[in-house]
């Protein structure tokens, strides 16, 4: 089973990423959620992240704060497209379990220090503050991670918040370029495959169909009608954050290429993006695996399937 902390920022697609890794416990053990500011802030997203775990009745699994702001920016936030409170859609109650007393940065610190090295997979599906503040307060862990499963950065498939970035890097492109300077090994999902994983209609009558809770919250979530967008062909919206889950349940959905990828941090034109060597034209080193094509019915039948067990 492998060990994983999903550093996140909920945000309707994230909460439909940490429901699928509480579904998947034959093959994934959730060590936390530290929690990140960023499509909405902090205090909202570590209600948020609360709110998902009684909803998969997993109060057992520790919610941490950690950083409120960006590295070197100011917060952009992203209320817009998830509700003035970033889980728009379902009715879900205020939580009741407790915050977890420790820092998400130091509980990531500790945790792979404690770890046997290469055992604990980060899975950053937000802004990388916290992971990069994780990384320069204790280098020594970076041998430690077992692997980065990120969500974010585009290709082809251009920025979703500025015409140059997407929204999680251009946030906080400065940590983002920490993590992909660091040496450790990093998978990144980028908007090129999520936008191939659309909700429509149909996927989203799908999640409903089994009747229970989660499934009737994740139908809410991520309700196409009225969000459709020409950039998608009007057919649905992008799931983005569950295919990070999904690619380590199930590698085999996607395709993926070793490049070299920097990040943009000195123009305001284009801040934040990510910039991939797709041809190997500038000699640098590959620093990552960049997942370029997904099965997509394969994914959606993978996620209803393991919703369905909540």
């Amino acid at each position: 089973m492998r060990q994983i902390i999903i550093d996140t920022d909920p945000g309707q697609d994230d909460a439909v990423a940490i429901l699928l890794a509480l579904a998947s416990g034959d093959a994934l053990e959730v060590l936390g959620l530290t929690c990140v500011a960023g499509n909405v802030p902090l205090d909202l997203t570590t209600r948020n992240a609360r709110r998902v775990c009684e909803l998969a009745g997993r109060r057992d699994v520790p919610v941490m704060a950690g950083c409120d702001r960006p590295m070197g920016r100011a917060l952009v936030t992203a209320e817009h497209v998830h509700g003035q409170d970033g889980l728009a859609g379902p009715d879900l109650p205020a939580p009741t379990m407790p915050l977890d007393p420790r820092n998400a940065v130091d509980f990531l610190i500790e945790t792979l220090r404690a770890a046997v090295p290469g055992t604990v997979t980060l899975v950053p599906i937000g802004p990388l503050t916290n992971i990069a503040t994780a990384f320069q307060r204790a280098p020594d862990i970076v041998a430690r991670v077992a692997g980065i499963v990120m969500m974010g950065g585009a290709h082809r498939a251009l920025g979703n918040v500025t015409p140059a970035a997407e929204f999680n890097i251009h946030v906080d492109p400065q940590a983002a370029d920490i993590v992909l300077r660091s040496g450790a090994p990093v998978t990144i999902v980028p908007l090129d495959v999520t936008h191939k994983a659309l909700v429509t209609s149909e996927r989203n009558a799908a999640f409903a169909a089994p009747g229970t809770r989660v499934g009737r919250a994740v139908a809410a979530l991520t309700d196409p009608r009225g969000r459709e967008s020409a950039r998608h062909g009007g057919q649905g919206v992008p799931l983005h954050d569950p295919c990070t889950i999904a690619w380590l349940l199930a590698p085999d959905l996607f395709a993926a290429r070793e490049v070299n990828v920097m990040v943009e941090t000195g123009s305001e034109l284009t801040m934040g993006m990510t910039v991939m060597d797709w041809w190997g034209v500038t000699g640098r080193a590959a620093n990552a695996r960049v997942l370029h094509d997904i099965d997509a019915d394969g994914f959606f039948d993978l996620l209803t399937a393991r919703l369905a067990r909540l």
